[in-house]
């Protein structure tokens, strides 16, 4: 990987690639030079799987020091004008939906704060793994403003509209224990297990055929806007089309002779 990152490092163990962000002096929070980073990686693991390289099966989200994120950089954010916190607001939605697009599972190791800008982030991944040191929150209402980065929406897919609200117009911090009580965490680990934790759900996954992990997170995106008549048919035509593919064919043979399947995602 590049080390032209100034914000963020970059490493790759074994299947996962995990992107740390690198400000531990400001809690790692996010400003536009953090977000345009973060979309460059993102886009650069992207064109390397359209490239045909499944190398890296999963991406690992989690922040350097005491904080994942604490938040947006109210220092960068203070004299914005209607039309810099537009394009801020915007730069961030563009990250989520890369996040949330990336046909590899992403998952957010939160290691410490996930504030404001920093509990969006991890809700645009596919997983949530929490230290038993997380606290979460959205709370941009006591600076007079609400979630710019997905929160609003996002938060309530996840956990439902009412703790969204609660969540969103009180500007609480919860614990890990009620992140994962309320379903915004999958799950809650000792600190210094929660890489390892995230590595193994990604090793678990490199061993899946590469096409059917993204054509399930696929559906499951899509289908969760749609009537469930619709969705249903989208799942019906996401399951066939998989039966053009080579990994299909050796996954199947592979059962039937038990072996192991080697997977190519082609």
């Amino acid at each position: 990987m590049s080390d032209s990152y100034e914000t963020l490092k970059i490493e790759d163990r074994g299947a996962a690639r995990v992107v740390t962000i690198d400000r531990p002096a400001a809690l790692n929070a996010l400003n536009p030079q953090v977000v345009a980073e973060l979309s460059r990686v993102v886009e650069a693991l992207e064109h390397q799987i359209d490239a045909g390289d499944w190398s890296v099966r999963g991406l690992i989200l989690t922040g350097a020091g005491k904080a994942f994120v604490a938040g947006a950089d109210i220092a960068a954010m203070v004299d914005m004008d209607r039309d810099q916190a537009m394009a801020f607001a915007s730069q961030g939605h563009a990250v989520g939906e890369m996040l949330a697009n990336l046909k590899v599972p992403t998952i957010a190791a939160v290691n410490g704060f996930a504030l404001g800008g920093g509990c969006e982030l991890a809700l645009s991944c596919d997983f949530i793994i929490a230290s038993e040191k997380a606290k979460f929150g959205q709370p941009e209402v006591k600076l007079g403003v609400i979630p710019g980065f997905g929160g609003t929406q996002r938060l309530s897919r996840r956990v439902g509209a009412s703790r969204a609200l609660e969540l969103c117009i009180t500007g609480d911090m919860i614990r890990a224990d009620e992140a994962l009580r309320i379903g915004l965490a999958n799950r809650v680990v000792a600190p210094e297990a929660l890489l390892e934790t995230c590595l193994g759900i990604v090793e678990v996954v490199a061993g899946m055929g590469p096409l059917a992990v993204a054509e399930a997170k696929r559906v499951i995106h899509e289908g969760a806007a749609l009537p469930l008549a619709a969705a249903n048919q989208l799942e019906v035509e996401a399951f066939a089309g998989l039966f053009d593919s080579a990994d299909q064919s050796e996954g199947m043979q592979a059962f039937l002779a038990k072996r192991p399947a080697v997977f190519t995602g082609e």
